[in-house]
């Protein structure tokens, strides 16, 4: 399933971060902790590459707890720093704050040294579209500051915001890779909701949902739908068993799948299938 959405909007945000990054002092990264892999943009790893680098691994509350563990450790060794956090409920948010004066506290000694007493330290805060990133943001001020909402592409401008104590926050847009070469990577974006639903077959996006969770763990579909595992079942029929255990019935004795596509992803969305995590470290 070959995935491409690349909205005009982002091409500016990659110019506006490259002429931006001279300003500022640490780049925070927000990723989804479903999809640590998927929900980074290589593109910026170049454009940040002279940069210390925060990873925030949010929605955590949805993501498997020993799995983001894991993903924790991973990216620790790859010489990152790292938080956790759930911003849609203000969970670990708190800790933001604490690690980027302890990531920083050779900068900020030095400014002191050099008589540049309260000097801000300011931080870009980056991710691709529906990762969380207003919400947290939001979260560490303590107000709503920033335009959040549950689907991509909400911020269009970058915005400036005090969190006090000496730190300044740069929010910029989502931005995509301006090409996804990856096919699963693409399919983990639509699974989460970064890639518009309108513009896909959403019938197969579901398809693919499924057979990545069958390879996962079948019984979450059996705790949610009260159905059971057929052998060399495709993922189609699965659909249709699913939407027969819902109810949704069309006309003639047909089952509406492209309702219960809908439902499926949404269910998936919102944490109502479990805590899953779709991609495990190397």
């Amino acid at each position: 399933m070959k995935i491409n959405w690349y909205p005009g909007h982002m091409a500016k945000t990659r110019r506006l971060m490259i002429d931006d990054m001279k300003n500022v002092d640490i780049v925070c990264e927000i990723v989804d902790a479903r999809i640590p892999v998927s929900s980074r943009n290589p593109d910026l790893f170049e454009i940040t590459k002279n940069k210390k680098r925060l990873i925030v691994l949010n929605r955590a509350d949805q993501a498997d707890k020993n799995m983001t563990a894991k993903w924790e450790k991973h990216f620790k060794e790859q010489g990152y720093f790292v938080i956790i956090t759930d911003a849609q409920h203000g969970v670990g948010v708190n800790a933001f704050k604490t690690e980027l004066k302890k990531i920083m506290a050779e900068e900020i000694q030095r400014n002191i040294d050099k008589g540049m007493v309260g000097k801000a330290i300011r931080v870009m805060v980056i991710g691709v579209p529906n990762v969380g990133k207003s919400s947290f943001i939001n979260r560490v001020l303590g107000k709503k500051s920033a335009a959040a909402a549950d689907k991509p592409g909400v911020t269009r401008a970058k915005q400036w915001f005090s969190l006090g104590d000496g730190i300044d926050l740069m929010d910029t847009p989502g931005m995509l890779p301006s090409k996804i070469e990856d096919e699963t990577s693409g399919v983990m974006l639509a699974f989460t909701g970064t890639i518009r639903d309108e513009i896909l077959d959403i019938e197969e996006l579901a398809c693919e949902f499924i057979k990545t969770i069958t390879d996962l763990d079948f019984n979450i579909f059996v705790k949610r739908y009260n159905i059971t595992k057929e052998e060399d079942e495709i993922p189609y029929d699965t659909l249709t068993r699913m939407a027969k255990a819902r109810g949704f019935l069309l006309s003639r004795g047909e089952y509406d799948t492209e309702r219960m596509a809908k439902v499926l992803l949404d269910e998936f969305r919102s944490g109502k299938l479990g805590n899953i995590t779709l991609e495990v470290p190397n």
